[in-house]
């Protein structure tokens, strides 16, 4: 265990300022690998250790399950007593204050959280009775509108004061409608949403004073971590709790807000010194992940920003590899150039493929790069794809599961009455909800009385069962631990025998509800819990928290390139990272040109992708690129120019080209890398006749020169430029180029 006066020891001086800060408002601004995590666990293990802080009394906020856990084991080698420590995120805080005091703002004991299917489920059922939403209306629309609303801690009567007559093109009368009614119904199912576990808890702060001061007696030293990233709601989460002892310290960096689709206010920390004209300020500049070079390019692209905090990262390490720009002829021999030069790393350097990651801004984008990656056998992993709690088999037990503890969960029963199936069709569920509605009572307990009431013509005994199996898993919740709990509704149910049916897919979602037992296990040897507070965590976890698990666990991880969005990689590193598509139209996106600072958050999002590489770095983009079936000219992003001067560009086998506002000059790198040096390490650069540069004559166009070269055998494309007929590409095997 570290001592008191070692702790600081440990930090380079500014770190050292920073955690050493006691009370009072303080704002850390952390720049990409500066340390921002190290230096916030050492204030917390600070305060705790030379301070005398008790640590029941330190709460540290997050936004992932992952960096919560990750927080708390750090802590736990600096100072003893870190079990104690409040790690949460907002959502997680949420759930905790609410289950201990939610009955104050009416919240019932036992309450559930609606997922976004059930939120998704509860919409379609509202909005068929809504004037104005007609059946074309998405429920993810609606669902968006809510969303949107209770970041900002609008209610319905604030939609229907809005400005605007129209919300995401529905009236705004009817969006306010729905959402009335949406809520309502939720109330009478003791349910809420994840947007809920804010919006509600600072409710019960405003309403409740009381309550309020009993959080504050627990959290009386406040951190949050990514504040950049906060909302109106988080925001005001956050200054409720701070607004009695002012003991807030945040840590974040405007020039990395990306989240602004989110409901992210990058103002939250623009604004802070203008909160607390008090609060000292802590620049982080020192980074410890990138080399020079890549920083440097960042820097230079970051400094085009108004709306930012002066800062400029300064690198701990040497200049590294030279950054690379590559300008391919079409998006085809973009991702060809990609999967070339991982093959190189891999071979010649040694890079394992784990340690590569690609980056795009659209997820559209990642299809061709698989396919070029498959040609030459990269193995490869794609990031942002259906996370485990969001497969449908794991969806249904939980369903299930959360029925069994709240009988109130009209969704949750919507949801698996019919799977497996059980003779109770679409009317007769129908019938069983208007009866429910008329009697002020719930949809299972309609059910349970179908028979006795005469609720329907015929068929009564099905739900009658039904409602006998569910109070079978009610007692069973109330006497097992989760994972037996979850393995007895999995048998219990009928799910386990229809799966069993489907064959081989069927065979893969017995294999994950095993897992989902697995998982249940493994929560109970960490926490003394029951299966609600296990469905409260798994209801809060997320595929990009998976993601970092699957990255950051102990042992080899699984040695294959990652494919992943701009957003999804923020938080993330890797050694070799190649940045795809820098061009007008997807870096900037075509909705950022016409969006109020969207062009300031699209260079934020290219700075975050810029400072994810720690040894290498590579830009690419295409001249052409096939967009809804057609192939158009492709312009540089305009944050190559901003960047001039600060990289090199290359073709795939060895002639490097300086890039000056878009005029070319060709030039020998000082040690080349040619075809030969990787010969055999690729079936991409078999039969390679051309590296560009070369003059060469064809039969009809006459003299030309090589530009760049693409592909592989019979498939291998030279463009090629001629002055008497402009611009070609070609295919070699036709081309009869001869050398001049």
């Amino acid at each position: 265990m570290t001592t008191a006066p070692d702790l600081l020891a440990a930090l380079n001086p500014t770190q050292a300022e920073a955690a050493d800060h006691y009370t009072g408002p303080a704002l850390v601004i952390a720049g990409a690998g500066s340390g921002k995590t190290r230096t916030l666990i050492y204030r917390i293990a600070h305060l705790i250790a030379h301070y005398g802080a008790a640590p029941g009394e330190i709460l540290a906020v997050t936004f992932t399950n992952k960096a919560a856990a990750e927080m708390r084991e750090r802590a736990s080698h600096l100072v003893p007593g870190a079990d104690q420590l409040w790690m949460s995120t907002f959502h997680s805080a949420g759930v905790r204050i609410l289950r201990a005091y939610g009955e104050h703002i009416g919240l019932r004991r036992g309450f559930v959280i609606y997922d976004d299917d059930d939120q998704l489920d509860l919409l379609k059922e509202v909005m068929g009775s809504v004037p104005g939403i007609g059946p074309e209306t998405s429920p993810r629309v609606v669902r968006g509108i809510l969303d949107r609303a209770k970041s900002n801690l609008q209610t319905p009567a604030d939609l229907d004061r809005a400005y605007e007559p129209y919300i995401s093109g529905i009236p705004k009368d009817a969006a306010a409608e729905v959402y009335r009614r949406y809520e309502d119904r939720k109330k009478g199912q003791n349910a809420i949403d994840f947007g809920d576990l804010i919006t509600e808890t600072v409710r019960l702060f405003r309403e409740v004073p009381g309550v309020l001061n009993a959080v504050q007696n627990r959290a009386k030293f406040i951190h949050v971590d990514e504040y950049q990233d906060t909302n109106k709601a988080q925001y005001e989460l956050t200054r409720l709790l701070a607004s009695r002892d002012r003991n807030l310290l945040v840590v974040g960096d405007p020039d990395q807000s990306i989240y602004k689709f989110r409901g992210a206010d990058i103002q939250n920390i623009l604004d802070f010194q203008k909160d607390y004209p008090d609060a000292k300020v802590y620049m982080l500049e020192h980074n410890y992940r990138s080399s020079a070079r890549v920083l440097g390019i960042a820097n230079k692209l970051i400094e085009n920003n108004a709306e930012r905090l002066d800062k400029t990262l300064r690198a701990v390490k040497e200049d590294g590899h030279a950054v690379v720009f590559h300008r391919a002829t079409d998006h085809r021999a973009e991702g060809d150039f990609v999967a070339e030069w991982i093959t190189r790393l891999h071979a010649l350097e040694g890079r394992r493929f784990g340690e590569m990651a690609i980056l795009y801004r659209t997820n559209a984008q990642s299809r061709v790069l698989e396919e070029s990656l498959r040609r030459v056998q990269i193995p490869a992993k794609i990031v942002g794809g259906v996370g485990f709690y969001d497969r449908r088999e794991i969806r249904d037990i939980l369903a299930y599961a959360r029925l069994a503890i709240n009988p109130s969960d009209d969704v949750a029963l919507r949801r698996i009455i019919g799977r497996p199936k059980r003779g109770i069709g679409d009317t007769a569920l129908e019938k069983l909800l208007d009866w429910a509605r008329i009697q002020g009572t719930t949809l299972l307990e309609a059910c349970a009385r179908a028979a006795d009431d005469r609720i329907l013509d015929r068929g009564a005994n099905k739900p009658v069962e039904f409602a006998q199996l569910m109070a079978a898993m009610s007692d069973a919740a109330e006497n097992y631990e989760p994972a037996p709990f979850l393995r007895y509704v999995i048998e219990t149910s009928g799910y386990l025998d229809l799966l069993r049916t489907e064959g081989q897919e069927g065979q893969v979602r017995v294999e994950n509800l095993e897992e989902l037992v697995n998982a249940a296990e493994e929560w109970s040897q960490d926490h003394d819990g029951t299966i609600q507070d296990f469905l409260d965590d798994a209801a809060l976890l997320s595929s990009v928290d998976d993601m970092r698990t699957k990255q950051e666990n102990k042992g080899t991880p699984e040695d294959a390139v990652t494919l992943m969005t701009m957003h999804n990689a923020k938080g993330l590193e890797f050694p070799v990272v190649f940045i795809v598509g820098t061009e007008e139209g997807l870096l900037p996106s075509k909705g950022a040109l016409v969006e109020a600072g969207g062009i300031e958050e699209e260079r934020r999002l290219f700075y975050v992708a810029i400072t994810r590489a720690m040894d290498r770095l590579f830009l690419t983009a295409a001249e052409n690129r096939m967009q809804f079936g057609k192939t158009n000219a492709a312009e540089d992003s305009r944050f190559l120019e901003e960047i001039e001067g600060g990289f090199d560009t290359v073709d795939p086998y060895g002639q490097v080209i300086e890039y000056r506002a878009k005029t070319w000059k060709t030039y020998r790198p000082t040690v080349p890398v040619t075809p030969s040096a990787v010969k055999n390490t690729s079936p991409m650069t078999e039969g390679m006749a051309y590296r560009g540069g070369e003059k060469v004559r064809h039969p009809k166009f006459g003299e030309g020169q090589v530009l760049a070269v693409a592909g592989m055998g019979e498939r291998q494309e030279v463009t090629v430029h001629f002055p008497s007929a402009g611009t070609k590409k070609l295919l070699v095997k036709f081309a009869n180029l001869t050398a001049v």
